[in-house]
């Protein structure tokens, strides 16, 4: 173990020190959404119908958005290659090709949320909440453009290794939507009492600030100037936006097989009742912020994995990839057993008994499928490292459309097991899609044309 320690002590410090920051600016943005449920749960009245509504319109937004976020951050290990190439023109015409995405993403979220949102009837869903979920939804997603330029420029950044950067200015936009939550919800100064919708306003605000601040950084500071020349036809970002579309489209299907999945439990819990419901929403949020992490780990084990085939290093790629697999399983072990331990502290800031005790329930289960969440999140980024994005696309919607959502209704429902079935469901799936994948990725290794 000691000589195991010590050949890996380098891969170790280094995705350490390039996951850090990472996973900081990660949790920050996750963080937006868990505060709005933190507070929108103290409502002195209302609570539970907003936590409901809130669940809904963030799993409708959340199912599209993520495309477009996982599509947006496919550059990162392109930049870090093109950089260990000292092919610095090639940084900018990634940075410009996804600007470029990121308004296409932009166009196709808002029309498709549009579109679901205003049937929101097909869900069947407590229809006492839908005005309220209709409302917040076309705040959230409103915010999802500003969003995806400041994830296009931050992929950019962070694969320069420049990743502390965006996690600055992500808590600072944290602060000020805490702030701007509480002016809203307790009509402070000349803030009115706009209750969910309030929030939703805050994270507008918040995240245009996000991406109007790192757009300044990068384009105004001298830090980035050697990174900011491109002397080829503007004709040769076409190429590039079809093959980050290419990639990150395959890869952002990943994301939405398991994001919908998610949804998926998200209405079950509405069949059984709005408590289920909003009981879900306060545990997934504990979980939503550990599995950020462990993308934030994946995010750096994909720039290393990047770094390795652009040095043609099979050996440099094979131990960035474990390196990252161990820290992430490692880090969601240890959440594992703070969310085992402490459930019911966590559930209690919601103002209702019933939906802390059933979110505590859900809690339990959250703990031990952390680990196996962890292991396919690190497991899909090393892959996106050595640009392989059709196969795991594959696992991942057979992993939780083929054993996740079947299960979650047939313990939910036909075993009667309700909100724990639905969550052993989703258990499973996690299970099948990190074991398959973690196999790819040292499939994938020892066949890889360098």
């Amino acid at each position: 173990m000691k000589k195991i320690l010590q050949n890996y002590r380098a891969d170790i410090i280094d995705t350490y020190q390039l996951a850090l920051p990472i996973i900081a600016g990660q949790l920050g943005i996750m963080l937006m959404g868990f505060v709005d449920t933190v507070q929108v749960g103290r409502m002195n009245s209302g609570a539970v119908q907003a936590l409901a509504a809130s669940a809904d319109a963030n799993g409708i937004l959340i199912n599209i958005a993520i495309i477009g976020y996982i599509c947006l951050q496919i550059i990162a290990p392109m930049v870090s290659k093109a950089k260990a190439e000292n092919d610095f023109s090639a940084c900018f015409r990634l940075l410009k090709s996804n600007i470029i995405v990121s308004l296409l993403m932009s166009v196709f979220c808002c029309i498709t949320v549009i579109f679901i949102g205003l049937n929101l009837e097909i869900f069947k869903q407590p229809s006492e909440i839908k005005t309220l979920t209709q409302e917040y939804l076309w705040l959230m997603t409103a915010s999802t453009i500003p969003s995806f330029l400041f994830t296009a420029m931050k992929s950019f950044t962070d694969g320069l290794g420049y990743s502390k950067l965006g996690m600055k200015i992500t808590f600072l936009a944290l602060i000020m939507n805490i702030s701007l939550n509480y002016c809203f919800l307790n009509n402070v100064w000349f803030f009115p009492n706009w209750g969910l919708n309030g929030t939703g306003v805050a994270t507008l605000i918040s995240r245009t600030f996000m991406a109007i601040t790192l757009a300044y950084f990068i384009f105004q500071t001298p830090t980035f100037k050697l990174y900011l020349e491109d002397k080829k036809p503007l004709e040769s970002l076409n190429k590039l936006v079809k093959n980050i579309l290419k990639i990150g489209i395959p890869s952002g299907l990943q994301g939405f097989s398991e994001i919908a999945a998610f949804y998926g439990a998200v209405v079950m819990m509405g069949w059984i009742s709005i408590e289920h419901k909003a009981a879900h929403l306060v545990a997934i949020g504990y979980v939503s912020l550990t599995y950020m992490a462990a993308t934030g780990i994946a995010a750096a084990g994909g720039i290393r994995v990047g770094v390795g085939v652009g040095e043609r290093n099979r050996i440099g790629i094979f131990r960035a990839g474990t390196t990252a697999l161990v820290l992430g399983f490692i880090f969601m072990a240890i959440c594992a057993v703070i969310l085992l331990i402490f459930n019911v502290e966590f559930a209690s800031y919601v103002k209702d008994e019933k939906v802390i005790i059933l979110a505590a329930e859900l809690l339990i289960w959250g703990g031990f499928f952390q680990l196996f969440d962890g292991i396919q999140a690190v497991s899909l980024g090393i892959l996106r490292g050595m640009q392989d994005v059709n196969v795991p696309t594959i696992i991942t919607i057979f992993a939780y459309w083929g054993v996740g959502l079947p299960m979650s209704y047939i313990l939910g429902f036909q075993y009667d097991m309700k909100h724990i079935g639905i969550w052993i469901g989703l258990t499973l799936a996690l299970f099948a899609s990190a074991s398959l994948l973690s196999w790819r990725f040292y499939n994938k290794v020892k066949r890889i044309k360098l």
